[in-house]
């Protein structure tokens, strides 16, 4: 029971240190869904996944993909992706983070790394 409650109070930590981020005026607002697709992105990232504009619309099951490429274009708007042509196939063009990105994650890590050290 006590390791539950330490989880419980860890991750409550860390929700509020990560409201704490996003309300840092050098990020962008996300939405809900700016956000869910960020996430999904990353993880592909991580995995050193190349991640077309095609297959980024159709990342998210229960979302059309016209509304992903809605979310793409503003998520770009707001310097959180960037579009890397193909070296091959110019039509291609591929889902990448910015700096602002990687800066954006490095303070969530941050943030995730504080709330476990607290007790």
């Amino acid at each position: 029971m006590n390791d539950q409650k330490s989880f419980s109070s860890a991750y409550l930590r860390f929700l509020n240190l990560m409201q704490a981020v996003r309300t840092l005026p050098v990020f962008p607002a996300l939405d809900a869904l700016e956000e869910r697709l960020l996430n999904v992105l990353a993880a592909s990232w991580a995995q050193d996944k190349q991640i077309t504009v095609l297959t980024a619309t159709a990342l998210l099951d229960d979302t059309s993909a016209t509304t992903l490429h809605r979310r793409l274009k503003s998520m770009r708007a707001k310097g959180l992706i960037d579009l890397e042509v193909d070296k091959v196939d110019f039509r291609v063009k591929y889902v990448v983070p910015t700096a602002l990105t990687q800066r954006y994650f490095s303070e969530l890590g941050a943030c995730m790394h504080k709330a476990s050290q607290s007790t």
